[in-house]
């Protein structure tokens, strides 16, 4: 229950209790899924056929979330500089006009998901073979889409004031019911894909139980209230959240689009294709989630020093936000080459599945290293207010250089060359971000040291 001062001169110490939380939190979330995978996988006589069904919806799942940080990373850096500029009535005003829009969203993703559902899935790259398990995972995430996305988004703002642990411990809870749940819905009442979803949702439900008990205690430092919505403050909101929400629905949609290529330049292999890039997704969210970790985990310090014109403390903040993403994906990169085998062994007994599966891996992280530019530069941009550069860069890699090698490698060089285009996304988008960053980064920090102190709606 003790939250961090976020203006510490000792910037090492916050950003380390914020990130290893913010980190093993994420951690954790990917769990969610890669359990759900690692179960059906299993399923005797039908688990990869199973796998490759989950595996088409699995983006989808992920975009549903999306719309959670839309809210929730929009709302918490305008939050906690508002919190460092000293209005906590106006942070009050914003928590409370993030939880109207996250609820909003919620039922109309719900309803939007429900309603396309075989259109969707058929267009996302589900087979006659696999569509009837990607229905019974989809329509039951699709109906409990308001437990994630509210406890996703809501969560943002307990870590912005300071209550680190409080956060890890929302994903914990999920995490653990679902680990616990998973085999009971699968295996022992015989749901299959049905069952991995309802135990995924059960256990969202938990997070979000505890997100709003804890944000209505009385000694919370700033409780969740309910008033009428404020449009400018939840277009504010919004306008901020675009590029942890591009970031989070492109990375669903490239995968989307991906699944679609594979099937169709798979030929008869399109099911095994799919089954393939849903293993080396999993293996590689457990790099690119704790990272995001690191980098959004770290915003509120960022944020809060923002408000209160520590410039000073933002700059190191930044130098150590990026060693963080370096040290980790150097280590993770080393360690693929070990692990990579005996996690793909987690899914599958198919030797021909496997062997691909690590191959895959191995191309996956070509550009991991690099990447960590991209995660440190443009979640640090977003942390101070800037969507236009944060929103820019993260167009340019997926939309621009991920999207256009998805569509073109393939044709040139046959569907396994649709790996190819994760690596060289992300080295083009950390030459692209370092170069805006160590440009426009010296400006805001100027401008806003000149600057009154009312940056902030209300």
């Amino acid at each position: 229950m003790k939250a961090l001062d976020l203006g510490s001169k000792n910037v090492f110490s916050t950003v380390l209790k914020l990130t290893l939380p913010a980190m093993l939190a994420q951690f954790i979330n990917v769990l969610y899924s890669v359990v759900d995978r690692m179960y059906v996988g299993n399923i005797e006589g039908i688990g990869d056929t199973v796998l490759a069904g989950v595996g088409v919806c699995a983006p989808i799942s992920t975009l549903i979330t999306s719309f959670a940080y839309l809210i929730g990373l929009g709302g918490a850096p305008l939050f906690a500089m508002s919190l460092g500029e000293g209005r906590e009535e106006n942070s009050k005003k914003i928590l409370s006009n993030a939880f109207i829009a996250l609820a909003a969203l919620a039922v109309l993703v719900s309803a939007l998901m429900i309603s396309l559902r075989r259109p969707m899935l058929m267009t996302f790259g589900a087979s006659d073979d696999t569509y009837v398990y990607a229905e019974r995972y989809l329509v039951v995430c699709a109906a409990g889409a308001v437990f994630p996305i509210l406890a996703t988004g809501l969560n943002q703002f307990i870590v912005a004031q300071g209550y680190s642990g409080i956060g890890m411990a929302t994903t914990a809870i999920g995490a653990a019911a679902n680990i616990a749940l998973d085999p009971v819905f699968i295996f022992v009442f015989g749901l299959d894909a049905a069952g991995a979803a309802a135990a995924t949702v059960i256990s969202q439900f938990l997070s979000f139980l505890f997100v709003i008990v804890f944000l209505r205690l009385k000694n919370t430092k700033v409780r969740l209230a309910f008033t009428k919505p404020d449009c400018k403050v939840i277009f504010k909101t919004i306008k901020l959240g675009l590029s942890p929400f591009i970031i989070m629905a492109t990375d669903s949609v490239i995968i989307i689009v991906s699944n679609a290529v594979l099937q169709k330049y798979g030929g008869a292999d399109g099911d095994m294709w799919i089954t393939v890039s849903t293993v080396v997704q999993a293996f590689f969210s457990l790099i690119s989630m704790p990272m995001m970790g690191i980098s959004t985990g770290s915003q509120p310090v960022i944020s809060y020093n923002y408000g209160a014109k520590n410039t000073g403390l933002i700059k190191k903040a930044e130098k150590i936000i990026l060693c963080m993403c370096l040290a980790f994906t150097g280590i993770m990169f080393a360690l693929s080459f070990a692990i990579a085998a005996p996690f793909v062994s987690l899914f599958t007994s198919d030797g021909q599945i496997a062997a691909k599966s690590v191959w895959g891996i191995r191309v996956f992280m070509i550009g991991v290293i690099p990447l960590s530019f991209q995660y440190a530069f443009v979640d640090g941009l977003t942390a101070l207010g800037q969507p236009q550069y944060s929103v820019a860069l993260s167009m340019f890699r997926k939309l621009v250089v991920y999207l256009g090698c998805t569509l073109v490698l393939p044709a040139l060089f046959g569907a396994q060359a649709v790996f190819f285009a994760e690596p060289a996304c992300d080295v083009a988008a950390a030459i692209a971000s370092t170069a805006v960053f160590l440009v426009a980064f010296p400006k805001i920090l100027k401008k806003r040291q000149s600057a009154s102190d009312a940056v902030l709606p209300g």
